[in-house]
């Protein structure tokens, strides 16, 4: 599909361009009527309009199947906002869990609700860090290979010709042709550029807000995911059973938290997304089991072995 773009923008068909319009996924709009969208817009998601690169007017089967496939296309969401709360929840509902069941058997519900609450506050403002440093370093690898392409652009012409010939070589294309897109592409530095980018570097421009969005993320899934927890040892007295009622809390937390994480990456219909989903809860009920299992025998051990030395 990308290279079939280019070459659409490279070599525009006349023909085309006198014989087809662009027709819209809605067939309400009328086809003289120009689309107005997002210029960042991935290519994947222009497949609402029909690009013909060889003139060829689609029949009516082409047609009905381009707008059945398309009406069928689930919304996206931006993936790095989606792993950064998967990160975030994943993290926030197994480590301050394990926490608090294993200050569980110090027996004592201050200890367990103000160490949870310390571990919430310094693990979100920790997560949020990492993700805002991480962000930045993406932005500024991003920028460097901007900087060394342009310099190449501007110092080795032959060096540039070659990467272009070896990013269309897989794809069997005649010398003519790769010469033709060649020169085209190095008739326009800023052409050249966002060529080698895309298709040589395979980078895209990072948003400009990435980084206080992956902080803001990170942090806030991590306390979400971190408090539900804590929440039964603030409504009962007794430890013990705050912990009981905190672990089946937890559990089906961690179940529906891996089910619905594993249907938005995969999607929600179908026998094997389904069976995708279940399994990705249960685990996550598994992992969190272990870690609060591990963190409560530890907390015992140190506890047994501090009053064997006393």
């Amino acid at each position: 599909m990308a290279f079939l773009f280019i070459k659409q923008k490279l070599f525009p068909s006349k023909k085309a361009d006198q014989t087809l319009s662009v027709k819209p996924l809605l067939s309400g709009i009328p086809d003289d009527e120009p689309l107005i969208g997002d210029s960042e817009r991935d290519l994947e998601s222009q497949n609402a309009r029909s690009y013909d690169t060889f003139g060829r007017r689609p029949s009516n089967d082409e047609s009905t199947t381009t707008i059945t496939s398309n009406s069928c296309t689930r919304a996206r969401i931006n993936p790095r906002i989606v792993s950064d709360a998967i990160l975030g929840l994943s993290d926030g509902l197994t480590v301050p869990f394990a926490l608090s069941a294993g200050l569980s058997a110090l027996g004592n519900t201050k200890v367990v609700v103000l160490g949870g609450l310390a571990e919430l506050a310094a693990g979100a403002i920790s997560m949020g860090l990492g993700g805002y440093v991480g962000a930045k370093s993406e932005a500024e690898s991003y920028q460097a290979t901007v900087r060394e392409t342009q310099q190449l652009i501007e110092t080795d012409p032959q060096e540039t010709h070659a990467l272009v010939r070896e990013t269309f070589a897989p794809y069997g294309l005649s010398d003519s042709a790769v010469a033709d897109i060649t020169r085209d592409l190095h008739a326009s530095h800023d052409r050249l550029l966002e060529f080698l980018l895309a298709f040589h570097h395979c980078e895209a421009a990072p948003d400009c807000n990435q980084a206080w969005t992956s902080a803001i993320t990170l942090a806030l899934g991590y306390f979400i995911g971190g408090f539900i927890p804590l929440i039964p040892y603030f409504i009962v007295a007794r430890v013990l059973d705050a912990l009981y009622w905190s672990a089946g809390v937890m559990a089906i937390t961690l179940l529906v938290f891996g089910y619905v994480k594993t249907c938005v990456v995969r999607g929600w219909s179908g026998r094997g997304n389904v069976m995708a989903a279940l399994w990705g809860g249960l685990q996550m009920c598994c992992v969190g089991g272990l870690a609060a299992g591990a963190a409560i025998g530890l907390v015992r051990l140190i506890d047994t072995s501090s009053g064997m030395t006393n």
